[in-house]
């Protein structure tokens, strides 16, 4: 086994890389002997490429003899080598999963036999063979956290650091797991030199440098997903039994259920998988993790899962429509053209005019058809009503506090508006990089909207101080955020202090627009279920008003917004898909 000398040494605690054991292990012989059967053993000269960088659904390699090179392409357009697998280790990380570009090349080292296992036999291989399957998915797991942490098999990030397209890019790169290195121009001018090597100038920062070394000049996130292969094309004719739209905690678990008890399964997200859990650095109270899971780790974790079960995972495209009226035209009130009724989507016999299967629209312009609909497509954080406030979003304005956000404000001062949780989280999270915490709310305290645990904390933190009926009122600044300025509303105090990043966790509001008139709502705008149109009780009780659309998580109405227990329902609504397959 060998790494990359241009890794750090000595190995930290935490990088992968360091847990050899389960990161490169090496298999016993009757495991191996085990596998033989799932593929087929080639023979291969040294120097023969297996699989290349930019390739997609790639093999699974197992090494007989001999070894295999994975390696990556430098500056100079030479292969760089960063592992070598020997005999009885195997090749591949989590893209071996899903049918994204791959990261990495690799060739056999020297003479070699390879066992050499295709796509759809890995999956048989991993569902069939438990123990040999966990081994794996760890594997494959901590390689690509050791790809990110190196920055190995990404791309270049160069801009400044503070700045709301950067801090856009970066973050969708970090929350889909694609690996990439910074260059703050606001730290390094130059940015390692690529600055002046390629041409650039402050006006056309941020630019990613991909792998063929283009320079994509501030691409949106749907144009850099392609160009990175996150995405592909999805056959228009293919009928899903189910389609999750929305990934965060509520969206994933249905997918991993669903499709774990074998029906095909997509999930369709906007952005990158975990929703708004993603966004938190830590969760201490979720069922089984008592030391606390990251929110974007838990995402990630999940995607996996169902990734592993066989549900496709669909990111950077949302949807954009529900086709739920029959007729030639989705949506156009009409009726099947051969009659004279006209399509009421508000009468009571509207059951009856539905279109099946369900066409769901993207906003790249594809559609995606299937026999059930799980909405899941949770809620996004309320803006702050206070003059200029866009002007700052993204670049001082924040509704995430990850590492990422944390790193923003270092030895600064830091304010959370908010009384819940995720503002709670947030605080205590934050208090470990910021100068200090100021937390805001308009309440009294805390007791009411916080679990105990995290009053508790921000009580008894010297660097988090809690200020009540108190809220922004002015903020001012140049190209981002410089100062914030806040009043009680008792006493009529006003402070400004000198914050650059404040964060933004005041409550929610259903992501419900796409779906237009398709689905009953509350008066706040949260998807109804359990019952239809007239008041009756519906088999489940995330049944839609719409036979086969089902709504789980944060989105539906009278739901408790937890993690867990968008888990619990995304992992129940499944039975109920079930029963309303086997009806049709």
């Amino acid at each position: 086994m060998s790494i990359t000398p241009e890794r750090p040494e000595p190995i930290d605690a935490s990088d992968p890389y360091a847990r050899t054991e389960q990161t490169f292990p090496v298999l016993p012989e009757e495991m191996v002997a085990r596998m033989l059967p799932y593929g087929r053993e080639e023979v291969l000269p040294a120097g023969t490429l297996l699989f290349e960088r930019g390739q997609r659904s790639v093999d699974f390699n197992l090494v007989l003899a001999g070894s295999i090179e994975i390696f990556e392409i430098d500056a100079d357009d030479a292969p760089c080598v960063f592992t070598v697998h020997e005999e009885r280790q195997f090749s591949g990380e989590l893209d071996l999963f899903n049918d994204r570009e791959i990261l990495v090349s690799g060739r056999a080292g020297q003479d070699s036999r390879v066992l050499r296992i295709a796509r759809a036999d890995f999956r048989r291989l991993v569902a069939a063979e438990a123990d040999i399957g966990e081994i794996i998915m760890r594997a494959l797991i901590l390689r690509r956290v050791g790809l990110i942490q190196h920055g190995q098999g990404g791309v270049v990030l160069i801009g400044p650091g503070h700045g709301v397209d950067t801090i856009r890019l970066q973050r969708f790169l970090t929350r889909n797991g694609y690996p990439h290195r910074l260059f703050d121009t606001e730290i390094e001018p130059d940015a390692g030199g690529f600055v002046d090597g390629l041409g650039l100038d402050a006006a056309m920062l941020p630019v990613v440098i991909a792998p063929d070394h283009r320079v994509l000049r501030n691409p949106r996130e749907a144009a850099l997903a392609d160009d990175l292969g996150l995405t592909y094309a999805l056959d228009p004719a293919q009928l899903w039994d189910v389609v999750v739209v929305g990934a965060g905690p509520a969206g994933l678990a249905a997918a991993v259920y669903g499709a774990s008890e074998g029906l095909s399964t997509l999930i369709i997200e906007g952005t990158a998988p975990g929703g708004q859990a993603a966004t938190s650095s830590k969760i201490e109270n979720y069922l089984g993790f008592p030391t606390g899971i990251s929110g974007q780790a838990l995402a990630g974790r999940a995607q996996t899962q169902a990734q592993k079960f066989g549900a496709r995972v669909y990111v950077s495209r949302a949807a954009i429509g529900l086709d739920c009226h029959s007729g030639p035209e989705a949506g156009d009130g009409v009726a099947d053209p051969a009659s004279d009724d006209v399509a009421d989507p508000a009468s009571d016999d509207v059951a009856s005019m539905d279109r099946r299967p369900w066409r769901l629209r993207l906003d790249d312009g594809q559609i995606v058809q299937s026999r059930a609909v799980v909405v899941a497509t949770g809620a996004r954080y309320r803006k702050l009503d206070v003059p200029g406030y866009e002007r700052f979003e993204g670049s001082g304005l924040h509704y995430a506090a990850t590492a990422m956000e944390a790193a923003l404000c270092r030895a600064e001062e830091a304010i959370v508006v908010g009384g819940g949780n995720s503002a709670g989280q947030a605080a205590v999270f934050l208090s470990r990089h910021a100068a200090h915490v100021h937390v805001l709310v308009r309440a009294t305290g805390l007791a009411a909207t916080m679990s105990d645990y995290l009053v508790q904390r921000i009580d008894q933190s010297d660097r988090i101080t809690l200020h009540t009926e108190t809220e922004i009122t002015t903020l001012d600044g140049d190209d981002r955020l410089r100062s914030v300025t806040s009043t009680n509303r008792r006493t009529g105090a006003v402070a400004t202090r000198p914050v650059t990043n404040v964060f933004v966790m005041i409550g929610a509001a259903p992501n419900t627009d796409w779906l237009g008139d398709c689905l009953d709502t509350d008066e706040k705008g949260f998807l109804v279920t359990g019952r239809d149109r007239n008041g009756m009780a519906l088999a489940s009780p995330y049944a839609t008003t719409r036979p086969g659309v089902f709504a789980v998580g944060d989105v539906r109405s009278g739901s408790v917004k937890r993690v867990a227990s968008g888990v619990g329902e995304g992992s129940v609504v499944v039975a109920a898909i079930h029963q309303y397959l086997a009806g049709e």
